[in-house]
């Protein structure tokens, strides 16, 4: 199961309880391409139409490629290539994957729900029992993911 729908759907049904914060585990040249596309795309408030059309694309994150896609979800494609071009994404995507090292973390997606990891995509149930469970228990955060 994909975890895009799961986690848009926890944001509605808990905006304002929980908070999504993206990090990037980019093994090679075209996943740190794809998460650079990621994130020139959140620049022109399109995050979440870059994300889906990266996950039905994957692996074709050529830069021809994310300049289509670009295109159809419309974005400004010129602003969009001097993102991708420049890398202007590097070190943050540096930063994520040092993160990523320290953690152990080696899949995609992994959440963490008040410190506790789960690794993978979680049916929408299962996660929503496991955020309740936390909010009534509003307990501290039991680890700091480097947000």
């Amino acid at each position: 199961m994909a975890a895009g729908p799961v986690v848009r759907q926890v944001l509605k049904d808990f905006h304002g309880q929980v908070r999504l914060v993206m990090k990037y585990i980019a093994s090679n040249e075209l996943s740190e391409q794809a998460a650079e596309a990621a994130l020139a795309a959140w620049k022109q408030g399109r995050y979440w139409e870059m994300h889906d059309k990266l996950i039905e694309s994957s692996p074709r994150f050529g830069r021809e490629d994310l300049l289509r896609y670009a295109g159809q979800i419309g974005l400004d494609k010129e602003r969009f290539a001097g993102d991708l071009d420049g890398m202007r994404h590097r070190e943050l995507i540096a930063r994520d994957m040092r993160l990523a090292d320290k953690l152990g973390l080696f899949a995609t997606p992994t959440f963490f729900v008040n410190g506790r990891m789960v690794v993978g995509a979680p049916p929408y149930q299962d996660f929503k029992a496991m955020i309740e469970k936390e909010l009534a228990g509003a307990g501290k955060p039991r680890l700091d993911a480097g947000n």
